[in-house]
C-alpha cells in the first residue's frame, strides 16, 4: 500500500529544489530502473505493480512495496506507468580536471531541454564517454524527464555541474577543446584528436562566448550538398551524435 507520505515526497521530487534537498531522483520503467541497480545506486525505496512482479525480475534482492495499478499512477511522472518506480539516491563525484588530457568528454553550455541531456547522456554512454561537464544553466540531469530519456545511462556517466568557462580555461593548453560553430572546419576532413572536450551549446543560442573564448578547434557538420537552402541547424543531441560517431570513427 502507497502511504499519503510516500507519495507526497516521490512528487516533491518533480522539482529541482526537493531533488537538491534530498539527494533523491525518480526513475521508471523496468530497463532504467535494473541498470541503475547495477550501477551501485543506494536505493530509497522501489513500488511495483503484482502484475509486473511476476512477469519481470528485478536485479539483486531488495525490498519491494506492492502498489495497485491505480496507486501507480498517482506516483508517476508518465502518462503510462511502466509497473515499476523506484526513488534512488543521486551518486556524488569528484571532478577529475585531467581526463580531458586522457580520453574524450563532453561540455555542455546551458542546454536547457530535459529530453536532449537525457539523450545526449544516452549518446555519451553508447560511444564509450565517461564524464560530461555541464554549465550550471544546463538542465538537471535528475529531472524525471531527463533520467527516462537516458535509460539508465545516468548511471554510467559522470555528470558535473560547474563554472564551464573557468573549468574549460583550466583545460586549454593541456587538451583541445572542440566546439560546433556555422565558421568551423568540416568535422569529415579535420584532423581529430583521441582525447579533449566536445563543447556543445544552447538550442538556441549555441556556444556562448564566454565558452567560445576557450575553443581552439571550431567544427561543422556540413550540410548536403553544400549551398542548398536547408534547416537553419540541427537538434543539439543530434548534432552530437554526429560529433561523437566521427570522433569513434576515426579512432578505428
Amino acid at each position: 500500500m502507497l502511504s499519503k507520505s510516500i507519495l507526497k515526497q516521490i512528487k516533491s521530487l518533480e522539482q529541482r529544489k526537493y531533488r537538491k534537498e534530498s539527494g533523491l531522483f525518480v526513475a521508471e520503467g523496468g530497463k532504467t530502473v535494473n541498470d541503475l541497480i547495477a550501477c551501485g545506486l543506494g536505493i530509497e525505496r522501489i513500488l511495483a505493480t503484482r502484475e509486473w512482479l511476476d512477469s519481470h525480475t528485478l536485479n539483486g534482492e531488495h525490498e519491494v512495496t506492492e502498489v495497485t495499478e491505480d496507486e501507480l499512477k498517482r506516483a508517476s511522472f508518465l502518462r503510462a506507468p511502466q509497473g515499476i518506480l523506484a526513488v534512488f539516491e543521486q551518486p556524488h563525484y569528484t571532478i577529475d580536471y585531467d581526463a580531458p588530457t586522457r580520453r574524450l568528454c563532453l561540455a555542455l553550455d546551458n542546454v536547457q531541454d530535459p529530453g536532449n541531456l537525457g539523450t545526449i547522456v544516452r549518446i555519451a554512454d553508447w560511444f564509450g564517454i565517461e564524464e560530461i561537464y555541464c554549465a550550471t544553466g544546463t538542465a538537471d540531469i535528475y529531472n524525471p524527464k531527463c533520467i527516462q530519456a537516458t535509460m539508465g545511462a545516468a548511471g554510467r556517466v559522470k555528470i558535473f555541474y560547474t563554472d564551464l568557462p573557468e573549468f574549460l580555461s583550466k583545460t586549454k593548453g593541456h587538451a583541445p577543446i572542440y566546439g560546433t560553430f556555422l565558421d568551423g572546419e568540416d568535422v569529415y576532413n579535420k584532423q581529430l584528436s583521441t582525447n579533449g572536450i566536445i563543447v556543445m551549446g544552447n538550442e538556441g543560442n549555441g556556444i556562448g562566448n564566454e565558452c567560445a573564448l576557450h575553443v581552439n578547434e571550431r567544427l561543422l557538420i556540413p550540410n548536403y550538398p553544400i549551398g542548398r537552402e536547408t534547416s537553419e541547424s540541427l537538434n543539439v543531441s543530434v548534432a552530437t551524435a554526429i560529433i561523437c560517431s566521427e570522433f569513434r570513427r576515426r579512432m578505428g
